[in-house]
């Protein structure tokens, strides 16, 4: 189970994403980010945004996110230590 942020769950940046052979990020799973819908098998570049999102800045936070009918909800990006002191 994931850990909670806020409201919303926490998962680790690459549980959610793939970073390719070829450099590029692909979703693992389906995810809707400002209501731009994305799955595996969609690749995408450094500096490409999806959803106004660029997730190569993010690749070293956690992201918070809620997931309804399969789908993960991105809702931000939170640095683990962040959280995890609120946590202790």
């Amino acid at each position: 189970m994931p850990k909670q942020i806020h409201s919303y769950d926490a998962f680790r940046f690459y549980d959610v994403f793939r970073m390719n052979s070829d450099g590029s990020l692909s979703p693992l799973r389906i995810i809707n980010v400002n209501g731009i819908v994305i799955g595996p098998g969609v690749a995408f570049g450094p500096g490409v945004n999806v959803g106004g999102v660029d997730f190569f800045r993010y690749q070293d936070f956690d992201i918070a996110a809620e997931v309804e009918n399969g789908i993960l909800f991105i809702k931000g990006f939170y640095e683990r230590k962040s959280y995890e002191k609120a946590a202790k």
